[in-house]
This record gives structure tokens, sequence and C-alpha cells, in this order.
């Protein structure tokens, strides 16, 4: 993954006053953190920030008032629930070569429009441990000939170069399963219907006691 350059700045007022004065110029609170050092408070450029961490486990090449970059993984961030804008970022340091434990999402390709199967992902992230300069974006699921009662394990992804998986080879990540027939539908349909006339009725039947 590509780094991100951002140009932070420098910040010395904090608080919820401080921290919405900073939102209306268009600045992201944030703090970075790690390798031992104190916590350090900045503010990044909003417009920026918000690009830079549509993808996961963006890597960000931040400088502060200036000064060499440093590289960072974004931690925890915190989004406006009804705008979606980010409210704030927490920063941790990395160096090149070090290894790191993220979360990274997987992404099935190769599927087909065969109406009998069902792929059924029973992960939609993946834990890995990989280089911080060397994080994917995804892992990619190529489905491309799977049939009914295949699955794909952990052990069956292509992972990039130095990434290893810390869990267990045969954990399962999807499966194909057969499509439910019209004739299965309905019947659920019908039992879930009788289910719920029978817990209407049961009130009732009770009162009459």
């Amino acid at each position: 993954m590509a780094e991100v350059k951002i140009s932070a700045v420098a910040r010395t007022e904090f608080g919820k006053g401080a921290a919405r004065r900073a939102r209306r110029d268009g600045l992201v609170p944030a703090v970075l953190y790690g390798h031992g050092t104190d916590p350090v408070h900045v503010s990044l450029p909003g417009h920026d920030t918000l690009l830079a961490l549509r993808a996961a486990n963006a890597l960000l090449s931040i400088s502060i008032d200036g000064t060499s970059p440093q590289l960072a993984l974004p931690k925890q961030v915190q989004r406006n629930p009804v705008r979606g804008t980010v409210e704030h970022v927490d920063l941790v340091i990395v160096k090149r070569g070090e290894k790191v434990t993220v979360e990274v999402p997987l992404h099935v390709i190769g599927a087909d429009d065969k109406a009998d199967r069902v792929i059924v992902m029973d992960q939609q992230t993946i834990t890995i441990e990989a280089e911080a300069t060397n994080i994917p974006a995804a892992i990619e699921i190529d489905v491309t000939g799977l049939e009914i009662g295949d699955a794909v394990a952990a052990k069956d992804l292509k992972l990039p170069e130095g990434a290893v998986f810390p869990g267990e080879p045969d954990d399962l990540m999807l499966s194909i399963t057969a499509a439910k027939t019209q004739e299965q539908i309905d019947a659920e349909l019908d039992a879930a219907a009788g289910g719920d006339e029978e817990a209407a009725a049961a009130p009732a039947e009770a009162e009459s006691e």
C-alpha cells in the first residue's frame, strides 16, 4: 500500500471546545503515539484525512510542522454518525520493516451467476501479520470453479510476501452452499407465519381462562 503524505500541525488547545473549533476550520484532531514516545497531539487537514482513510489500514507519512515525516497507521477513527466526517484519529507510529497485526477485508472474485448456489462468507475480514509498509488493501478469494460443498480455509489464501495468518490453517473463510428452492422458502415462510399465529393466540387463550 502506498504511503499517503499528510502535513500536520501541533495542537496546543484541548477539550471539546477546542476540538469543535478545529473541525470548523476543516481540521481533524488526532493523537500520535507508539514506540515508547510521549503522545503528540496534532491537527490533520480534514479533506486529505478523509480521503486517506477510505482505504483500510492506510499508511500515513505524517510531517508535523515541517519536521521529518514519520509513518503511522490509524488505530481508531471516530466518525460523525450522520455526516460521516472524521472527528478524531488515534495514530500509532510504525517503522519500516516492522511487522504489525491488522484486520484486512476479504474480497471475493470470480463469482458467477449460477442460481443454484450461494457464497457464504464465514469471515468478512482476516487478521494477518505483515510488514507495515506492505499491508494489502484486501485479500482476494478466487471462487472460480468452486462447486456446491466446496470451502476456502485460511491455508488456501494467497497472502502478500512475508505476511502470515496467526490463526489455525483450517479456519473457514467461505463456503459454497446450495441455494434454497422456492418450495423450501415457502415452507419456511409458512412455518414462521404459523408460529406467529400461535404466539398471538396464546394471550387470548390465557385471558379467557
